[in-house]
């Protein structure tokens, strides 16, 4: 394993991870380091990411920025897409130019929205089509959940990657809420008609970051994808199968985060300042909540915590409808808050699920006369291209959430179609969860490969 560079950005070759004398030696302080500053550069990134959440609740005609339902919705749905179709590519720039190159322009490239965002907030009468453009830049913030999660499985060895790429996916999330909290200080300091504030706030954040990731993060030689992997992941009805569930908990994680404030606004007419006060507790929990969903399906099984995770949300869902008719606004709130929780629970679950199914059809293949290190490399191959595949694919659930928000109010002016059409997906997930389960292995010795053990019983 190599020591940790003399100078930033220097290339840390023979790089490995599972060389045990050389962890305990130092190659962990260097692997901390690291995730420490990925960290950083992902939070800030999906605050940035979601900024338009808050945004819009200041846009109103008392600043000149008086857009409809179907125009704010809009909005708010399209970093979520962009970032979405960000991620593969981003995820193998990490390979092309290392993590700390890499992290260090993507995060300096976050300027551009944030500093488009702070100034034409303030500018009374600007054209719709302009907050779409500087929309469509904050998506750079989505793409880098997957350049950070590439960079920081290659410093970590197979043991401690579930809890470092755990910490990663988890602060990411947080910075859904994160910009909730900055939106709540800025409404009480400065009152709901001063937006740019909100945007002003990440300037520094993220030219310090970008600085901290120049200096003191380090490009690896061996983080390279393996060839094909992806082409073949994408020719498994498996990894289809859970990209659908995929789109139903983290796409509903960021879809209600961008758009529960509208929601809030539309449904019960609140203020940006009421709105904003209610915003921010649901995305927090459902953050701390994912690492849960990990732990809960290393337990019980992936699928099972999948499978109860969406029947409480089709339930949550129901109550929010039923909420909706009864114009009861504690309710509809406690449900939204639930809901956040659940698709939590579920983005950890449904990610372990992958493994789990891949491993499994490794024992079979064992069972059958294959070679277990063979099946087995694959098994693990093909799980990191697949959770690359569902990470890119999920996140366009949350434009989908959105643009049912918009479709929902701009035609009935409710929420209730939408969430019914929430309601239809969450039992589709139900039952393809059902197909999912693992078959029974064919007669035969069983298979005796260290993998096997601790990855084919958590299907």
């Amino acid at each position: 394993m190599a020591h940790t560079p003399a100078r930033p950005g220097a290339r840390l070759t023979g790089w490995d991870p599972e060389d045990e004398d050389a962890w305990h030696r130092g190659g962990h302080r260097v692997a901390r380091r690291n995730l420490v500053l990925a960290v950083l550069a992902e939070h800030v990134g999906f605050s940035v990411w979601t900024l338009w959440s808050v945004l819009v609740l200041f846009m109103s005609p008392e600043i000149g920025l008086g857009f409809g339902p179907d125009r704010t919705f809009l909005l708010v749905a399209t970093p979520t897409v962009v970032g979405a179709l960000l991620r593969l590519p981003y995820a193998r720039a990490v390979t092309r130019f290392g993590g700390r190159d890499w992290t260090v322009f993507s995060t300096a490239l976050l300027l551009l929205p944030a500093l488009a965002a702070a100034y034409f907030v303030q500018r009374p009468g600007t054209p719709f089509g302009v907050f779409l453009a500087i929309g469509a830049l904050a998506g750079a913030g989505g793409g880098g959940f997957a350049s950070s999660m590439t960079n920081v499985a290659a410093f970590y060895p197979r043991r401690l990657q579930g809890w470092a790429l755990g910490v990663t996916a988890g602060a990411g999330n947080l910075g859904v809420a994160a910009v909730q909290l900055v939106g709540l200080l800025v409404l009480a300091a400065a009152g709901d008609t001063h937006p740019a504030y909100v945007a002003a706030v990440y300037l520094p954040l993220i030219v310090a970051v970008a600085l901290l990731a120049a200096w003191k993060m380090d490009n690896v030689d061996t983080v390279r994808t393996a060839p094909g992997a992806q082409r073949e992941a994408v020719r498994d009805r498996r990894t289809w199968a859970v990209c659908l569930l995929y789109i139903g908990t983290f796409g509903s994680f960021v879809g209600y985060g961008f758009a529960f404030g509208l929601v809030l606004r539309h449904e019960f007419a609140l203020t940006p300042r009421e709105a904003v006060g209610y915003t921010f507790l649901g995305p927090l929990l459902g953050a701390f909540s994912r690492p849960l969903g990990g732990a809960l399906a290393d337990r019980l099984g992936g699928a099972r915590v999948t499978f109860w995770a969406f029947l409480g949300m089709a339930a949550g869902t129901g109550v929010l409808v039923l909420a909706t008719r009864a114009a009861s606004f504690a309710l509809f709130v406690a449900a939204f808050t639930v809901l956040f929780v659940l698709t939590g629970l579920g983005n950890g679950s449904t990610y372990k699920m992958i493994p789990a199914l891949f491993a499994h059809q490794a024992e079979r293949e064992v069972t059958a006369g294959s070679d277990a290190g063979e099946a087995f490399a694959r098994a693990r191959r093909l799980s990191g291209a697949v959770i690359a595949v569902a990470g890119a694919v999920g996140a366009l659930g949350g434009a989908a959430v959105d643009l049912a928000f918009e479709l929902s109010y701009s035609g009935s002016g409710s929420g209730t179609p939408a969430f019914a059409a929430f309601l239809g997906y969450y039992a589709l997930c139900l039952a393809v969860l059902r197909t999912l389960r693992p078959a029974p292995a064919p007669a035969g010795p069983a298979p005796h490969h260290p993998d096997a053990a601790k990855e084919a019983s958590r299907a």
